[in-house]
């Protein structure tokens, strides 16, 4: 790829450069999806963080990596790095590739649906995707991965609802952060 002789002294931008305005947001999405988890842990299972996390990957794609992972950070910052973390590492990712896998250019009609059906199966799955770490730290058989699982599936079937009525959010709030997203980027050059 040639440069052109106006930025010789400049490296192509990266796709993965992030601006003072993305590095100020995503801190700030990774603290609100904390705060929101913190404020609403008096309800078992319901909580904003798959509606952000499936948000902010329709808007910002991989960079929503960013604030999904200050967000793993700041509660095992605040709330200790114990086993129960762990699968924070690979839990919210699984959400993010699950949201990658939808058309970036997904019609208005499909999308109202689509992304709050990701957010609840989400939910519905979460105890299944935490159970092989806690099979492997707890030395669990099948059997008792399976029975765990299955111990914890009213909190999953809880979550899964929640997530669904959370993720009509989603459609509303990612055309609002577009349009502020597109004015910021259209004032910064």
């Amino acid at each position: 790829m040639k440069w052109s002789t106006a930025n010789k002294d400049k490296p192509p931008k990266s796709k993965f450069t992030l601006s003072l305005f993305e590095m100020t947001l995503f801190s700030m999405f990774g603290a609100l999806i904390f705060a929101s988890k913190v404020i609403m842990e008096f309800l078992p299972n319901i909580h904003l963080v798959g509606m952000f996390t499936v948000l902010l990957t329709v808007v910002y794609r991989a960079k929503a990596l960013i604030p999904l992972y200050i967000f793993v950070l700041l509660n095992g910052i605040i709330a200790g790095f114990n086993t129960w973390w762990v699968p924070y590492l690979y839990i919210w990712t699984v959400l993010w590739g699950m949201t990658m896998l939808v058309p970036k250019k997904t019609p208005a009609g499909v999308a109202v649906f689509v992304y709050p059906l990701l957010c609840s199966f989400h939910g519905f799955i979460f105890g299944a995707l935490y159970a092989p770490f806690q099979a492997l730290i707890y030395n669990f058989t099948w059997e008792q991965t399976v029975a765990w699982i299955v111990a914890g599936f009213s909190f999953d079937l809880v979550h899964g609802v929640a997530n669904f009525i959370l993720g009509l959010l989603i459609y509303p709030l990612s055309k609002v952060l577009r349009k502020l997203t597109s004015a910021v980027s259209v004032n910064t050059l």
